[in-house]
């Protein structure tokens, strides 16, 4: 695969381990699509119905249609797990299926991209790589998991809501000016990444505890 100019790629530091979740999210580089920029919520509204709206909400419907039944799969591998010890591979496939869908519809929605997203699976400039945690799982963490999660989901609406107006802000200048502003694409990417690992955490993909931080 060439590679794309201005990939968001996770990478861990010199000597560091990378988180086990990582995204890609490719910069388009050149013209974005005034027309589809315009009219983005109404394009996306479906890919909102069933993975949930922009900004991540764990409020009933907040997370769609597929979303809600990753989370209750996802209590289900909360039992599986803290007393038989097993994590269900089609539960973890779904989950992961559900990340993907919601990153790609995410991308779209956030303007970050002008292609429409498939619906289910396809191909798509993002992706998506989650490590699977080799040997025994941590079940004092699964089982404080979202007691655990608790000061990312405090943080979390605070980004989300600060990409809320960069976002107001190069819908305009797209509109405008045909182009997503530079300066701000790191940032967007940044909480996408932020938010799609502590869903992965949550979603019990991974145990290592997410950081705190955009990179």
């Amino acid at each position: 695969m060439n590679a794309i100019p201005h990939s968001n790629v996770f990478h861990g530091a010199s000597g560091v381990a990378a988180y086990p979740v990582s995204i890609t999210i490719p910069d388009p580089i050149g013209p974005r699509n005034r027309l589809t920029t315009a009219l983005r919520p109404i394009l996306a509204l479906p890919h909102s119905i069933l993975v949930g709206p922009i900004y991540w909400s764990f409020r009933t419907g907040g997370l769609g249609l597929v979303g809600a039944a990753a989370y209750v799969l996802a209590i289900v591998s909360w039992v599986t797990l803290l007393f038989g010890r097993h994590h269900n591979g089609d539960i973890r496939e779904f989950c992961l299926f559900y990340l993907r869908w919601r990153l790609r519809a995410v991308a779209y929605m956030g303007l970050l991209r002008d292609e429409y997203p498939p619906f289910v699976q396809g191909a798509y400039p993002t992706s998506l790589e989650v490590v699977a945690p080799e040997g025994a799982r941590d079940l004092v963490s699964i089982g404080f998991r979202p007691l655990l999660a608790l000061p990312h989901l405090l943080l979390l609406p605070l980004l989300l809501a600060a990409w809320f107006f960069t976002t107001v802000a190069a819908w305009v200048l797209i509109l405008w000016r045909g182009r997503y502003p530079e300066p701000l694409f790191p940032f967007a990417v940044g909480v996408v990444r932020w938010a799609v690992r502590v869903e992965a955490y949550l979603l019990l993909l991974v145990d290592e505890y997410p950081p705190f931080t955009l990179d």
